[in-house]
């Protein structure tokens, strides 16, 4: 009988809350108003001929390469940030390696790790919810492989230090060092232009997020030259489609529709955190484009009741350290004026503690 690999018999399964999701979508940090217009056009003149041939990245890499400063031969066009993070796992990790994750974080780490028959060491923060910095030090041994660093962090919106970096980058050098950078153009802090320096290091960018292109997975990997050619053997010549490739380019020309957007993001994050301070809200400060704030017991009844006033946001109850913890996309103006408006309503509905505060 057919029989899956042990790793993979032990892997934890993510099964996201996709599945209806009509509303106002503040439940997994998209771009809340889509695509710029200009890609749109661009979908509707893609030709049948165009469709029909296998995709080629090399022309739009060059055109990432210089936004991001870097060598051609420093990047690489994925399928979504989750296949740079698979690739990175093929091309390091032999069964039996340890990977460090600090925890709460984004699930794919584990499970990609997990995969490759790596020990996955999870770091947890502390109440603070910060960075690990220092623990992540005393966790590195001669089998670490692999250290992934979401920053901004997903849920927390928490960011790790360019010198807390760097330092684990230097106690590692054995290690690669992935520093997820999905959030990058909410916080607008980079480790790019340490790679040439940095052999063990490499950033991870997606245009899911800013950009509203969640839906056609395109994501860059960053690295040294050298280590580049190394991930670029395992991974596939054709592993982003050629309706990402197409729009990639005029997505990222249309600079002010992304400024714009990023800005209203910034605006209503501010927003959205003095209206949690005058609620008696406890939340943790954000540099992403998403807040997470702790409701506690009620945190059930409250999803429940934004979803009921047309709005999404998500339960994180289950991540390591967030018991009791809702976290809400931040999106446009009207979007934040909107989610606040829910909110009033509905803690008033569930008779949180605070609710008293609310008709302030």
């Amino acid at each position: 009988m057919l029989k899956a690999r042990e790793a993979v018999l032990r892997l934890k399964e993510y099964h996201p809350p996709l599945g209806e999701r009509s509303g106002m979508r503040l439940d997994f940090n998209e771009n809340t108003s889509g695509c710029s217009p200009r890609v749109l056009a661009k979908l509707g003149s893609l030709t049948p001929d165009e469709l029909a041939k296998y995709p080629e990245r090399d022309s739009v890499e060059v055109v990432v390469a210089e936004l991001l400063g870097l060598a051609r031969e420093q990047v690489l066009l994925t399928n979504g940030v989750d296949e740079g993070i698979h690739l990175l796992c093929e091309a390091y990790i032999e069964p039996g390696d340890q990977v460090l994750i600090p925890v709460p974080t984004f699930s794919m780490y584990e499970i990609y790790a997990g995969a490759a028959a790596a020990k996955v060491i999870t770091v947890q923060s502390d109440s603070t919810l910060r960075f690990p910095a220092q623990a992540l030090m005393q966790a590195i041994t001669q089998r670490t492989r692999l250290i992934a660093v979401a920053s901004p962090n997903n849920p927390t919106g928490a960011v790790a230090g360019e010198q807390e970096l760097l330092a684990l980058a230097a106690a590692a050098p054995h290690a690669a060092l992935l520093v997820d950078e999905a959030y990058f153009d909410f916080y607008g802090q980079t480790m790019l232009p340490h790679l040439g320096r940095v052999p063990n290091l490499f950033v991870a960018r997606t245009f899911s997020k800013a950009y509203g292109m969640a839906g056609l997975r395109a994501g860059v990997l960053a690295g040294s030259a050298e280590q580049m050619r190394m991930v670029r053997r395992v991974g596939s010549p054709y592993n982003v489609n050629a309706v990402a490739l197409a729009c990639l380019p005029t997505a990222l020309a249309d600079g002010d529709y992304i400024a714009d957007y990023v800005a209203q993001v910034r605006r209503g994050r501010t927003r959205m955190l003095r209206e949690l301070d005058s609620l008696g809200i406890r939340y943790w400060p954000s540099e992403a484009n998403f807040v997470l704030f702790f409701i506690g017991e009620k945190r059930t009844a409250f999803v429940e009741g934004m979803r009921r006033r047309g709005i999404l946001v998500r339960d994180r109850n289950s991540d390591p350290g967030c018991a009791g913890c809702v976290r809400i996309t931040i999106g446009t103006d009207v979007q934040t004026e909107a989610a606040i408006a829910a909110m009033r309503q509905v803690l008033l509905e569930i008779h949180y503690t605070d609710a008293m505060k609310v008709g302030r």
